[in-house]
């Protein structure tokens, strides 16, 4: 009886490996997206969070706004950045300021691309590297042909190509209540909103399984977008978990980009900052199941956008 099951988990396990598709990890706002700048509670998530990926063997790679890394402490936030290469993850682009597109003059906007990347380029540049991706703030690639045109060709000049997105679990969205509760010590509703997150990931991850399927006919190599939170680095086991159950494998962004759903031309030009999955919809004329998709609690995303206005009156009195 104990061959029999070992060989029958044995088996699952092969049928689970054979299956399993690539996902690439990918973290925004690096160093931190945060309720607070505080440089120890940014220590300790960027620890926590590269040690939790480590741990699982994740490759990851970190989209930097370089504006984060300003003021009397810069030598120690720019060694959060420095904690990433170390841990063998990569380093991107994502402007110095998170600014947008579709709100910004291309100069303006190429201007601000430039200067996001001075710091992560030297880094990397002492490692032999140099850094390759660019990922467009709130996924805005531009309101006119012409714009878009422009900046891509920029990109291309300085050895940069686009990081797309085409699987994501809205975590921003319970990443600022979950730092609002860790703040205050209360470790109940630090916990109740983190399982809502685990929840939510655990409904929307085969959703973007399903919605690709539908729409490509079959399932490519995922690229997901996650925010280097406190919410992240406290969950990254159970992430990992969820993503392995649905028969995913952690990869690179470059092996992920490997997969030909990538070439396919992204003809949409507007304001949105639309994920891959709508773009390849446009594309290949295929509809998207909308109603299907889940969404977060009504009250965690009520509670987001407090804290994200109050966030914003305080940066904005500075």
């Amino acid at each position: 009886m104990r061959v029999a099951f070992t060989a029958t988990i044995l088996a699952a396990a092969l049928t689970s490996q054979a299956r399993a598709e690539p996902v690439a990890v990918t973290f925004d706002d690096v160093p931190y997206l945060s309720l607070t700048t505080a440089l120890d509670y940014q220590q300790t998530t960027t620890r926590e969070l590269l040690s939790g990926l480590r741990r699982r063997h994740i490759p990851a790679i970190g989209f930097v706004n370089e504006i984060k890394l300003e003021g009397p402490d810069k030598p120690q936030r720019v060694a959060l950045l420095s904690a990433w290469l170390a841990a063998g993850m990569d380093l991107g682009n994502h402007s110095y300021s998170h600014i947008s597109l579709t709100g910004t003059p291309v100069a303006a906007y190429i201007a601000d691309v430039a200067k996001g990347e001075r710091v992560t380029r030297a880094l990397m540049a002492a490692r032999g590297e140099a850094p390759r991706w660019f990922r467009h703030p709130y996924l805005e690639t531009g309101t006119t042909a012409e714009a878009r045109a422009a900046f891509e060709g920029w990109l291309a000049d300085h050895g940069y190509r686009v990081a797309p997105v085409s699987m994501e679990n809205s975590d921003w969205v319970f990443a600022l209540p979950y730092d609002d509760a860790v703040l205050h010590g209360d470790r109940a509703e630090a916990e109740r909103i983190r399982q809502s997150y685990l929840d939510f990931t655990a409904r929307v991850v085969p959703w973007y399984q399903e919605a690709a399927q539908e729409v490509l006919g079959r399932r490519p190599a995922f690229v997901l977008l996650l925010h280097a939170s406190r919410l992240n680095a406290d969950s990254i086991g159970e992430l990992a978990k969820i993503l392995k159950a649905d028969g995913l494998k952690p990869v690179t962004l470059h092996q992920a980009m490997k997969d030909p759903a990538y070439a396919i031309p992204d003809p949409y030009v507007g304001p949105d900052g639309d994920e891959w999955v709508a773009r390849w919809s446009l594309a290949l004329h295929k509809p998207v199941p909308w109603k299907a998709l889940p969404e977060p609690a009504p009250e965690i995303v009520a509670e987001d956008a407090r804290l994200d206005e109050a966030l914003t009156k305080t940066v904005a009195g500075q």
